[in-house]
């Protein structure tokens, strides 16, 4: 069964949203940065295999950003709050949105600098 939970990095002002299998691994991973929430992840494990395996990782990862590649036991969960599933999908749902039309421009020459993460 799957889990969906977040949690907010005061320090670096960033929330994180973890979707977890059932042994506790990252299948899916969103980062909201800022005020503004703005994503700067929403990776997927199934799809970061997929693209492992066709070699195109490196894109992948510009587009979408880096799985977050841990397991979390129920102990390291403690200070997580639970997210509904629903909510978990809208957030997705927007990171993957955003992080879409970025790559998008990118790809044009506009959006980010030369050089710049995404």
């Amino acid at each position: 069964m799957l889990r969906r939970v977040r949690r907010h990095r005061a320090d670096e002002d960033v929330w994180f949203h973890f979707e977890l299998d059932d042994e506790g691994w990252v299948t899916r991973h969103v980062e909201l940065f800022g005020p503004d929430l703005t994503p700067r992840v929403a990776a997927s494990m199934r799809e970061w295999f997929i693209e492992l395996e066709d070699g195109g990782i490196d894109s992948y990862q510009r587009r979408f950003g880096v799985l977050a590649e841990v397991v979390l036991s129920p102990a390291d969960l403690l200070d997580w709050e639970p997210v509904e599933a629903d909510e978990f999908e809208r957030c997705w749902s927007r990171a993957r949105s955003h992080l879409g039309a970025v790559a998008h421009l990118d790809a044009e020459g506009r959006g980010r600098g030369a050089g710049q993460a995404g």
